[in-house]
């Protein structure tokens, strides 16, 4: 498949992210814990870089029921938090991937600092076009990440494709409401790199190409007003980190950014699901 040129701006979003490799290891190393010491049960409160942390990881895993028999691919794994807690907490499988090769080096490194490299696989790849056999896993997870891929029926294609017959489907992500305006868009694809932002509407007639009739969502729009402000806060507390590696521009672009961002949902021009499908 050729390659989406704006896929670029994706990965400089996220090789430019406040939450990355480094600045885990140097929260890590602040706290006082010996990187010779390191397990998952210490890792899992540094390294959740989603919305709702590993009470989010648990919910997804219910949904989709995934236990220690489950091969779980998670799409867009990014430091790869979700497939270690995963693997960890219910002895699963878990293959990961993404496209940026930064986030999946740094994801490996602090996998084999956690001692689950045996059970979690991490590779660079698109999801538009997954590298795996039709029907190689029983459950595909990925979290506020579909908000960057454009073609959401292609995308829904492929993770349908990948799963077994009676496998599940369990994700999140960033929605579009009936007062989000033009611009609004425009500006966050271009400051956040979101791409083509869906709804539930766009997501059923996605689900239904697929031949996947079967599934629900639950609204998290209120739930992650309140989440996005504490990360908000979170992210201005990297400040002096943040700025050390990419400079006190990046920050301050960083800084509107995300602020514009988190206003949409007090606002109520963005909102978010909790998607379950069954294949």
């Amino acid at each position: 498949m050729k390659q989406d040129p704006r896929t670029d701006a994706v990965v400089a979003f996220y090789d430019t992210h406040p939450i990355n490799e480094r600045q885990i290891l140097d929260k890590l190393d602040r706290d006082g814990v010996d990187p010779a010491a390191l397990t998952q049960d210490i890792l899992q409160a540094y390294d959740q870089d989603h919305y709702g942390g590993v009470a989010a990881n648990d919910a997804l895993a219910a949904a989709a029921r995934i236990d220690k028999d489950c091969h779980v691919l998670d799409v867009c794994c990014g430091m790869g938090g979700p497939a270690r807690y995963l693997a960890h907490t219910h002895g699963c499988r878990v293959t990961g991937i993404d496209l940026a090769e930064s986030r999946i080096e740094g994801a490996r490194r602090l996998t084999r600092m956690a001692g689950l490299d045996g059970q979690v696989t991490l590779r660079t790849g698109n999801a538009l076009d997954l590298p795996f056999a039709d029907a190689s896993f029983d459950v595909v997870i990925s979290q506020e990440a579909f908000c960057h891929i454009p073609d959401k029926v292609r995308l829904i294609g492929q993770c349908a494709r990948v799963l077994k017959p009676g496998g599940r489907m369990a994700f999140t992500d960033i929605l579009i409401t009936d007062t989000t305006r033009a611009e609004t868009l425009a500006r966050l694809e271009r400051e956040m790199a979101f791409r083509d932002l869906g709804s539930v509407q766009t997501y059923r007639e996605a689900f239904e190409q697929a031949g996947c009739p079967d599934w629900e969502v639950e609204d998290l729009g209120a739930e992650w007003r309140d989440i996005l402000m504490e990360r908000l806060a979170m992210y201005r507390s990297l400040r002096d980190q943040t700025i050390e590696r990419f400079g006190e521009a990046h920050y301050a672009r960083w800084d509107e950014a995300y602020g514009f961002f988190v206003g949409l949902y007090e606002t109520g021009e963005l909102g978010g699901g909790r998607f379950l499908v069954r294949r």
